[in-house]
């Protein structure tokens, strides 16, 4: 099989990238820089902007499988930015796909593009449904690119949309450092009660659902123009996992706590100040951080499971032995 990885050098991109060439795969991976360590496994590389890349369709001509993984993520930022990458970049390589022949799209989204703010306790896909407000522009943005990526299955073009929840592991650049960081500045507190279960998703479990989606995607296979819940067998109480965590790479647990009405207040107040201000990087708590670390948000993988065989392939245990020999100091 030949495939195109969007984001091909990111952490999941990467990962994809990787499981691709293990077993026999050919690999282009489409990104605006060179990623020589990619390279070096032996991906081909594509330098492209998805908003600005009049010649896309060309230039990813002849793959059998695109897995669309870039991303412009994160908790804040210009809406606009959002919506050029995530929306248009999505609707360009639509196009492009359908221009170039290619038939099947793996669309990589986020449960975010269904989180209410309010708590998802085993929740199926059928249960969460698009929500009217969004409290931060990025899942906004990957609820309009899914939406669009499931309509534009046809009997052209198969697409399916992955939705991994929380994907950490050792070459984690977003999730575990920032927990450490915050953790050795005294700047982390617990939100709510502590009590709250969440579903994770080890990176190369998340890596392995996008292959396993994509060899069983076709124009009448039963995941077109599905979206899919992908995370760990069990779902994790997230404090306990956090303050284990931390322990586990030689620092001590979370000690504050605050309520999660506190933790909204605050979070509406530094956005304001940022807004206003126009202040760089990112506030320190924002009203979609608030809800998400204080609210239950656990998800059933079963139609994953049935629907394209969705199987993990590195147990909890393995997973944060190889994520906290990462990050244990030397």
């Amino acid at each position: 099989m030949k495939a195109l990885v969007t984001g091909g050098g990111g952490f999941l991109g990467a990962a994809i990238t990787q499981q691709l060439l293990e077993r026999g795969d050919r690999v282009t991976i489409l990104a605006r820089n060179r990623y020589p360590a990619i390279e070096a496994l032996g991906a081909q590389s594509i330098l492209c902007d998805l908003t600005d890349c009049p010649n896309l369709a060309t230039l990813i001509a002849g793959h059998d499988v695109v897995f669309h993984v870039a991303s412009k993520t994160g908790i804040w930022g210009r809406r606009e930015d959002f919506m050029r990458v995530n929306v248009e970049g999505t609707r360009a390589l639509i196009e492009a796909c359908r221009e170039a022949g290619i038939n099947r799209l793996v669309y990589t989204s986020s449960p975010s593009a269904t989180f209410d703010g309010q708590d998802a306790e085993n929740a199926t896909e059928a249960d969460c449904t698009y929500p009217r407000h969004f409290e931060a522009d990025y899942p906004l943005s990957k609820a309009i690119a899914e939406q669009l990526v499931l309509a534009a299955n046809d009997e052209h073009l198969a697409t399916t949309a992955l939705r991994p929840h929380l994907i950490w592991g050792p070459a984690d650049p977003h999730i575990v450092p920032r927990l450490i960081s915050r953790r050795k500045q005294g700047r982390l507190a617990r939100v709510g009660n502590g009590k709250n279960k969440v579903s994770i998703t080890y990176i190369d479990n998340a890596a392995a659902a996008h292959l396993q989606a994509a060899d069983a995607l076709g124009q009448h296979s039963p995941n077109a123009g599905k979206p899919y819940f992908i995370c760990d067998e069990h779902p994790v109480v997230l404090w306990e996992w956090i303050d284990q965590l931390l322990v586990d790479v030689g620092l001590s647990p979370v000690t504050r706590s605050v309520s999660v009405g506190t933790a909204h207040a605050i979070g509406a107040v530094l956005e304001w100040v940022w807004r206003v201000f126009r202040l760089g990087g990112e506030p320190p708590m924002t009203r979609f951080v608030a809800s998400e670390l204080a609210s239950a948000h656990w998800y059933d993988c079963a139609a994953a499971r049935a629907d394209f065989g969705y199987k993990t392939v590195t147990s909890p245990s393995e997973a944060m032995s190889k994520t906290i020999a990462a990050f244990r100091p030397d």
